[in-house]
C-alpha cells in the first residue's frame, strides 16, 4: 500500500504570539470578528463588600471597613472602574463605616458611598438624612419570596410594599436603586410590570432620581446564555428590561457563584447591554461568594470598556483579609499563594526558556506577585535551575555537578516517601552552596 507524503506545515521565519490579542505590557484583549452590537459604549462595577461581604462572614470593625474602602480607593484610582459602594445602616458600626466613607468621598475619594435597605417606608425614612444621593431597596422578585416573605403573601401585596417605599425615597430626593432579588426565578409577569410601575412612579421626579435597576442572581442559577428559557437566561433578563425602556447605564447585575458561573453570567450581562456589574474585590459574599470584581474587570478592560485599574493594590487587600482570618484560598486566581506557582519540571522549564510560555500575561508587573515554583518528584533539574535564577540571579547549566547533587538529594527523600514540597527556604544554603560552587570553577 503506498502511503501518501503528507503536507508539511509551512515554517515562518518569526514565531507569531499574536501581540494583538496578548499585549506583552497589557492583560489580554478581545479581538471581535464580528463585534456585538448590544456592547455598552463603557461599563463600570459597584461594590458591596460592606452590605454582602459582611453577611458572607467578614468580621468588619469600623476601621476595617473604612481599610476595605481605602483600598477599593487606591485599585480604581481615577479609572472609574470601581463607581460606588453600598453600607448597611442598621448597626452602629455600619453607620460609623457610611460616615467615615461618606466624609472621605468628599474629599476626593472615587468611590461613591450608597446604602441598602429593605423597601419598606420605615427604612426609606432612616436613610433620608444621612447624606447619601443614592439607595438599594431590597425588592423580592420570585414567588419563592412573594408568597413566602409577606404576610398575606402575593404578588400584589409585595408590589404595593415596595413602590410605597419607592415613593418615599423619591420624596426624601434619592435615587432609588431597586434590587430585584432572585430575579433568575423570577416570573415576567411580575418583574415588568413592577419596573413599569416604578418608572412612572419616578416619572415625576428629576432625572437625577430615575431609577436604577439591580438584576440579583442571587443563587448562581443563571445561564449566560441567549436563547435559554425565562427566567434562567441572564442577557434575556437585560435586553428585557432595555426594551422596557431602561437604559443599559441604569442596569446592574449580581450574581452569586453557587454553580461556578458567576464571572460568565456578568460578562454575558454586559454583553448584552448592562453597564454595571455589582460584586465584591476577591470574591467575598454569601455561601460560594459573589462575582469578584478584579476578575471582571481584567476581562473588561481586555473588552475596552474600561481602562484597567491598579491591580498590585489588591495585594495589600488580600493581606487585610490574611489578617481578619479571612484570606483567599491558595489556588484562588490571580490573588492566591498558589495561583502563580508550578510544580511540572516541564513547566519550569518552559518558565526557563521563554517564561511567557507558562504565563497568561506580564503577572509580576501587572499583579505585583512572582512568578513561584514548588520542588517535588515532578520538578526536575528544571525547577531547582528556576528558583536559583529567581533567587539569586545566576542561572545554572543542567550539567553543573553541584546543582545535580541537590537535584539527586532531594529525589532521595521523595524516594523515601516524602509527600510534602521542598520550598525555597529549606534549599537556600544548599542552593547557594551551588552557586558559590559555580562562581569558585569560573575564577
Amino acid at each position: 500500500m503506498t502511503m501518501s507524503t503528507p503536507t508539511p506545515v509551512p515554517d515562518v521565519p518569526q514565531p507569531d504570539l499574536f501581540p494583538g490579542t496578548f499585549p506583552p505590557d497589557a492583560f489580554p484583549r478581545v479581538v471581535w470578528e464580528e463585534r456585538p452590537g448590544t456592547l455598552p459604549a463603557r461599563a463600570w462595577t459597584t461594590e458591596t463588600t460592606h452590605r454582602d461581604g459582611q453577611q458572607g462572614g467578614l468580621p468588619l470593625t469600623t476601621e476595617d471597613g473604612l481599610a476595605i474602602y481605602e483600598r477599593m480607593g487606591e485599585f480604581t484610582g481615577t479609572t472609574g472602574a470601581i463607581r460606588q459602594a453600598e453600607f448597611f445602616v442598621y448597626r452602629p458600626a455600619d453607620r460609623a463605616m457610611l460616615e467615615g466613607a461618606l466624609e472621605r468621598w468628599r474629599g476626593g475619594h472615587p468611590v461613591e458611598p450608597t446604602t441598602w435597605i429593605r423597601a419598606t417606608r420605615r427604612d426609606a425614612e432612616l436613610v433620608a438624612g444621612l447624606g447619601v444621593r443614592e439607595t438599594g431597596m431590597l425588592a423580592s422578585a420570585s414567588d419563592y419570596h412573594t408568597f413566602h416573605k409577606f404576610t398575606p403573601g402575593g404578588r400584589a401585596q409585595a408590589a404595593r410594599t415596595y413602590l410605597d417605599a419607592v415613593q418615599a425615597v423619591l420624596d426624601a430626593g434619592l435615587r432609588p436603586r431597586l434590587h430585584l432579588e432572585d430575579a433568575t426565578r423570577a416570573p415576567r409577569e411580575f418583574i415588568l410590570p413592577f419596573v413599569d410601575a416604578v418608572q412612572r412612579v419616578a416619572s415625576a421626579y428629576p432625572d437625577t432620581q430615575a431609577p436604577k435597576f439591580r438584576i440579583c442572581d442571587t443563587l448562581g442559577l443563571g445561564l449566560p446564555w441567549d436563547g435559554v428559557a425565562w427566567p434562567r437566561s441572564v442577557p434575556g433578563h437585560v435586553r428585557a428590561l432595555i426594551a422596557a425602556g431602561i437604559p443599559g447605564e441604569r442596569l446592574e447585575f449580581h450574581p452569586h457563584n453557587d454553580t461556578h458561573l458567576v464571572v460568565a453570567n456578568a460578562l454575558a450581562a454586559v454583553l448584552a447591554g448592562c453597564a454595571a456589574i455589582n460584586g465584591t474585590l476577591l470574591g467575598k459574599g454569601e455561601r460560594t461568594g459573589n462575582v469578584p470584581l478584579e476578575g471582571v474587570l481584567l476581562h473588561l478592560s481586555g473588552l475596552g470598556l474600561v481602562d484597567a485599574p491598579d491591580f498590585t493594590a489588591l495585594n495589600a487587600l488580600a493581606d487585610l483579609y490574611a489578617a481578619l482570618g479571612q484570606g483567599v484560598p491558595p489556588q484562588y486566581p490571580l490573588y492566591g499563594r498558589d495561583a502563580h506557582r508550578t510544580r511540572a519540571g516541564i513547566h519550569a522549564d518552559g518558565l526557563n526558556k521563554f517564561w511567557p510560555m507558562y504565563a497568561p500575561f506580564d503577572v509580576p508587573t501587572l499583579l505585583g506577585r512572582p512568578l513561584s515554583l514548588s520542588l517535588t518528584k515532578d520538578s526536575g533539574v528544571a525547577g531547582l535551575i528556576f528558583l536559583i535564577r529567581q533567587h539569586t540571579g545566576r542561572s545554572c547549566d543542567k550539567t553543573d555537578p553541584g546543582l545535580l547533587a541537590l537535584h539527586a538529594q532531594l529525589n532521595a527523600e521523595f524516594d523515601a516517601g516524602r509527600q510534602t514540597a521542598v520550598e525555597w527556604e529549606e534549599i537556600e544554603e544548599r542552593a547557594r552552596s551551588v552557586v558559590a560552587g559555580m562562581v569558585a570553577s569560573v575564577e
